[in-house]
This record gives C-alpha cells, structure tokens and sequence, in this order.
C-alpha cells in the first residue's frame, strides 16, 4: 500500500518492555492482517524499553510490509504511546489495543461492522462491565476492585457515566481521533479517561459495546503505586481537560 494513501483501518498497539509477549502477539497480527479483506496498517509505538522490546519487534515484523514499528525513544507512559501512534497514523479508522491482546483480534471486525452499521457513531469503547461482555479469564479480585473505585471515582468528579473507561479497547473514526488526540495531554492511567471527556465535549457520539475479555496474568499494574497514580489522575483529568478546550476551542462536530 502506498504511503500516501489512506487505509481503512490503523490498530495502534503501544508497547513497554513487552519482549516476553510482544513477539507471539505480533506473529498474531500478522496471520490476522493477512485474513483482512481491505486496506489497513499496523503501528506497534514503543516506549523506551530496558528489555529489547524495539529489537524484537523489529525483527519479528521485519517481512511485513503493513506494519510500522515506532521508536518513542522516551519512557512517559501508555497515553503518549497511544497518542503518538494516533497522530501518526492514516486510517479513516484507529483502534488501540493493548499489546497481550486480552481483547481478541477478532473483535476488531465487530467493531468495524458496527461503524459500518451505525454512521452515527464517532468512538467505541469496549466495556468488560456490558452485559453481553464474555469475561473468558476475569482480573484477580483485587484489581477488579481497584478498578471499579478507580471508575467510581471518575463518575463522581466528571460528567461521564461509563462503568469501563479503562478497557483497553478503543476505536475512532479519522476525524474524532485526530480531534481528541490533538488535545489529549495526559500520559498515565486517567489518558483514557480524558478521552472519553475530550470526545464527550466535543460533541462526537460514544457508543460502549460488549467485548471479549482474556486478563492476561502479566499485568504491569502496581496495586499500591499505581493506585495513588489513579487518584491522583482522577482529582485532576476533569481540570485538564476543562484548561484544554479554552486554549483549543472547537465550534462543533464535523462529519467526517
């Protein structure tokens, strides 16, 4: 595909010190993006890693032609992974996944058929709190209580009414990624968040649908460290996503 031309699908898959599950993952994308029926690319953005993580990505996807690996070369967290590859994609689609694929890859064409289905429709988020969700291996229960403060918490500081702002599952249409991630500005835990804000403010139409879930055992999450980081991010995303919106107005949603 030329570069100059504007795929129907981006999958951003943000990766840190990922070199134990990054290489079969990607072996992953790669069978399914050959299944593909139309246009799409793959960019793999890597924070700075420890482990070899740009490596063996590299050499893992190097026969590929529709993949990209992004080299951060700084460490600032999985909002700046996201928005980097966000920005630099071209898809007239964008989703983010995270690099364990704890939500299967073939949820990507559910998601693809819904915007299909539903023009309306600007931002999907994948929800494991939806009713038709199928939670095939659940989070300890000490997580999924951590995350359900972390959204209670959320829900009372902000105008947003999602039971899962964190599921790392994501999807846009061109026009509502470049707009939201152009003023995104968080790097930690609350940039999800901060999305959903920016998208909901901004006018576009979010949609939570029902996802397969499988919680991989790996988890990055510090219960204790992290747990401050997410009260810390709660306290402060509604402000700054407030101070954004005054220094980049927007008039109002334009089709896209």
């Amino acid at each position: 595909m030329p570069l100059d031309s504007e795929p129907n699908l981006s999958i951003i898959i943000p990766a840190y010190n990922e070199s134990t599950r990054l290489p079969e993952s990607l072996r992953k994308i790669a069978e399914f993006s050959g299944s593909l029926a139309f246009s799409h690319e793959i960019l793999v953005v890597v924070e700075k890693s420890t482990d070899g993580t740009l490596e063996l990505a590299r050499e893992t996807v190097a026969k590929q032609e529709n993949f990209q690996i992004i080299d951060n070369q700084v460490q600032r967290g999985k909002g700046h992974a996201v928005r980097s590859g966000m920005l630099k994609a071209r898809g007239t689609h964008r989703i983010y996944m995270d690099a364990d694929l704890s939500v299967p890859l073939d949820d990507v064409l559910l998601f693809m058929d819904y915007f299909k289905s539903h023009p309306e429709a600007d931002v999907l988020i994948g929800s494991r709190q939806h009713a038709q969700s199928n939670i095939i291996k659940s989070q300890s229960m000490l997580r999924r209580k951590m995350g359900q403060t972390f959204n209670r918490l959320i829900q009372t500081v902000s105008t947003l009414e999602f039971r899962d702002t964190q599921c790392g599952f994501k999807a846009f249409r061109k026009k509502a990624a470049v707009e939201i991630f152009s003023r995104q500005k968080l790097d930690k835990f609350a940039f999800d968040v901060e999305v959903l804000l920016l998208a909901k403010k901004l006018g576009f139409k979010i949609v939570d649908l029902p996802v397969r879930w499988v919680n991989s055992p790996e988890s990055k999450v510090n219960i204790v460290r992290d747990s401050l980081q997410m009260l810390g991010d709660a306290i402060q995303v509604q402000r700054v996503v407030d101070r954004t919106l005054r220094e980049q107005p927007f008039s109002g949603k334009l089709s896209c």
